[in-house]
């Protein structure tokens, strides 16, 4: 939007990447003088205003949602009805499970609503001693289920340094099969 004199266009905001997934990244504030939630909020408008979930009917839609900071902004996916089920990334390291805690708690405020639950959780493996046991101890104190343990692999680096996704760049590997059975599974559920 920094870019555009006028309103962006479809074509400015969304593009096509692999297997025919739409993206729209969103972006945020320059450091220091704006709001992310703001951010968010913004995206939500122009995501009405160029109706794209109505041209382009999506099958299943995915938003990648910071957790570590908490304002009113970053709730609206849950808030407008955007969202109806929350996924948890964290792995064992202190600062995530506290994001995690975070996040588990703001859903946990708008559950008398009927908005968005918590689904489950995601370990995101970081390699932390104990880390296992620290994100079940988790888990288990909110009641969730850990619905995929995905390893820390140098694949994931290895690809994205080329602008591709593991299962774009070696669906075979071990790493993009993690990926491929949470997607079934989360399908099939």
């Amino acid at each position: 939007m920094r870019e555009h004199d006028a309103e962006p266009g479809y074509d400015d905001l969304v593009r096509k990447g692999f297997g025919g997934v739409l993206c729209i990244e969103t972006g945020g504030p320059t450091p220091g003088l704006g709001c992310a939630g703001r951010g968010i909020i913004t995206t939500f408008n122009i995501i009405n205003d160029l109706e794209l979930f109505e041209k382009e009917q999506p099958d299943v839609v995915l938003f990648d949602v910071l957790g570590d900071v908490v304002c009113g902004g970053f709730a609206v996916p849950i808030r407008e009805g955007y969202a109806d089920e929350v996924l948890i990334v964290t792995s064992g390291e202190k600062m995530a499970l506290y994001a995690a805690n975070n996040i588990t708690t703001a859903v946990k405020n708008f559950e008398d609503r009927s908005y968005a639950t918590v689904r489950g959780i995601l370990l995101n493996r970081r390699n932390v001693p104990d880390e296992e046991a620290k994100v079940q101890a988790f888990a288990d104190e909110h009641g969730l289920p850990i619905l995929a343990d995905i390893p820390r692999s140098d694949d994931i680096n290895f690809y994205e340094d080329r602008g591709m996704t593991v299962i774009e760049g070696d669906p075979s590997l071990e790493i993009s099969q993690k990926f491929l059975e949470l997607a079934k599974s989360l399908l099939n559920d």
